[in-house]
């Protein structure tokens, strides 16, 4: 893929100044080792402390493990027979299959996700290197690798934008190097994630196609791929799969004009604005930005509008990606003529120095409120005091049953049973009920006598077995 021709040298490298090829590898591989192992440690310290954040990370293990036997994935913590493929479309999900089969534990799945965050520094370390030099290609690496986007999506446990990261990282980074191909096939993947990203996959394929005459059926064809699947998965597949028949978060939507507003939409703009170095708003590519932020800024759960959870891990690669983009490259002296929004734009040492420096700085800012902080200030290794409490209560309970738990101690129960949770629309009777006065799903008003809240929640009769550590498991008489 050709770029525009200039004579003008200001963009012209001294040779001296060169990366050498073990620094454009040895530095990228660090980054991404480094980064694996902080947010895997991060994984450990929430594990072993007993602080989960959600309820996710028990129903992607119940996904893990039906993959892992070639089952479909029947997720019982969301409902009687519900197949999480009516949920959200995710089929490439199944990965993890083998991983649960490997190591059948919920901590497997925080490390499988620290490695897919911490991969995706590595393509696109190398071209911040490529384009930047060694200095300002290796703080733009350190930068992504441990943005606000990356290090909320680990501190939330996994989702399955954990796929999704190293695949744009990949694919953009392609394109950029003049790999259509290569592109094509990785954004191609994105569909099978979630069903959101083919509306990002679409725009990937307008931007191609509006970019470069050469490539027009090319970006029509991606585009025509990801809004087909969007379509497809969206309003099709889902409903098809759900157990009531419909995609589920349609009433999640509000009105068009709820975009605007709070302010608190605008600070999240803000700050993947300066993800990108604020330069990269002159890359068609930011463009990418705008399916996921539509949805979530029209959706009205507030915890889609904010910096945290895990909603934008996928948004920044495409700001690294777009300022490197709008940055041009420095070996050529040229911009890329596929992407750039101007032919002639060929900053200066201070240009790039300042956009790098912003990216840099939106998580630096944050300082002691990133969840990498933590490990900082507290041993990732050590185990909380309940520990030995939560493993007896859970070694009293028969192996295999059907246990209703609330969020504390869900994933730490799928290897061995099939849970349910404490507050969900089972219909089915479990054989054993286990409740954490401390989890926070009780909202700090725990039932004062859980066995006796067991029986007239499901209408039969439970016996008490262990009561540790504020951790009390009961089960139905027969099932002993």
């Amino acid at each position: 893929m050709s770029e525009a021709v200039s004579t003008d040298p200001i963009g012209t490298p001294d040779p001296a100044e060169r990366p050498s090829p073990w620094l454009c590898w040895a530095a990228p591989l660090a980054i991404a080792a480094t980064a694996t192992l902080l947010y895997g440690l991060l994984g450990v310290q929430q594990w072993r402390s007993l602080a989960p954040r959600s309820w996710d990370l028990g129903i992607f293990s119940e996904l893990a493990k039906a993959y892992s036997r070639l089952d479909a994935p029947i997720v019982s913590i969301k409902g009687d027979a519900v197949n999480l493929l009516g949920d959200h479309f995710h089929p490439l999900l199944v990965v993890l299959g083998p991983v649960w089969a490997l190591w059948p534990s919920g901590l497997a799945l925080l490390w499988a996700q620290a490695l897919l965050l911490g991969i995706s520094a590595i393509p696109l370390t190398r071209l911040a290197i490529d384009r930047l030099g060694g200095g300002l290609g290796i703080l733009a690496g350190v930068g992504y690798a441990f943005s606000f986007g990356l290090q909320a999506a680990a501190d939330v446990q996994f989702h399955e934008i954990a796929l999704a990261v190293p695949l744009l990282a990949f694919s953009l980074t392609a394109l950029l190097r003049g790999r259509l191909r290569q592109a094509l096939v990785l954004a191609g993947l994105l569909v099978f994630v979630k069903e959101d990203l083919g509306l990002t996959v679409a725009v990937l394929g307008g931007v191609i196609a509006l970019r470069d005459a050469r490539h027009r059926l090319h970006g029509a064809v991606l585009a025509a791929w990801g809004l087909g699947w969007f379509l497809l998965s969206t309003f099709v597949i889902l409903p098809l799969l759900n157990t009531a028949g419909q995609y589920d978060y349609t009433g999640n939507l509000g009105s068009p004009l709820d975009v605007f507003f709070p302010a608190e939409k605008w600070m999240t703009v803000g700050m993947l604005l300066l993800a990108a170095g604020v330069i990269g708003a002159r890359s068609p590519l930011i463009w990418l930005m705008v399916p996921t932020l539509g949805w979530r800024f029209t959706g009205t759960v507030e915890h889609y509008w904010t910096w945290y959870w895990h909603y934008n891990a996928v948004l920044v690669p495409i700001a690294l990606v777009a300022l490197l983009d709008a940055l041009g490259d420095r070996r050529t002296g040229r911009a890329t003529a596929y992407l750039a929004t101007d032919a002639a734009l060929r900053p200066r040492r201070l240009v790039q120095r300042g956009a790098v420096l912003a990216s840099v700085a939106v998580t630096a800012i944050l300082g002691g409120q990133m969840p990498i902080a933590s490990l900082a200030s507290a041993d990732p290794l050590a185990r909380s005091p309940r520990w030995d409490a939560a493993q007896q209560t859970m070694a009293v309970l028969p192996a295999g049953t059907t246990v209703a738990s609330d969020i504390t101690l869900m994933a730490y129960l799928v290897p061995g049973h099939d849970v349910q949770w404490t507050h969900g629309p089972n219909a089915r009777v479990p054989d054993c009920v286990v409740i954490d006065r401390a989890a926070f799903s009780w909202s700090g008003a725990p039932p004062a006598d859980p066995v006796q809240w067991a029986a007239d929640t499901y209408q039969v009769a439970y016996q008490p077995l262990s009561e540790e550590g504020g951790f009390i498991a009961t089960c139905r008489p027969e099932v002993l």
